[in-house]
């Protein structure tokens, strides 16, 4: 059974740092394109970043470039999203999410985590 964890969301002011994790679990993560999304309150849920499965590529939207960064450690099934600098139109649920290519799309991927609340005050 595929099952993905995010942890790290929080509490955190305008300007500060967050560092979520996504742990996978019952599939050949390093055979998987991973990505984080994001769905604030009343809103779809938006691509955030993505990154190949070797880790040397990564895509991020164009609202956090420069301030998040995606990498993955596959000898210990994790992903990662370092976000800094955070706004308040940062505050969402974050999900990590696993699929066979690189999309923007949330039809793309085949595993959904539970998510993770970031809020942040400003």
């Amino acid at each position: 059974q595929v099952q993905l964890v995010e942890s790290g969301g929080g509490l955190v002011q305008a300007g500060g740092s967050l560092r979520l994790s996504c742990a996978a679990s019952g599939v050949t993560f390093s055979r998987y394109r991973m990505a984080w999304f994001r769905q604030a309150p009343g809103k779809e849920r938006e691509f955030v970043a993505a990154i190949q499965w070797g880790g040397g590529t990564s895509y991020h939207a164009d609202s956090v470039k420069g301030r998040f960064a995606n990498s993955r450690d596959n000898a210990k099934n994790m992903v990662y999203l370092q976000m800094n600098s955070l706004k308040s139109e940062d505050t969402a649920v974050y999900y990590c999410a696993a699929g066979a290519k690189i999309a923007k799309w949330t039809d793309e991927y085949d595993y959904w985590g539970q998510g993770t609340q970031v809020t942040v005050s400003s």
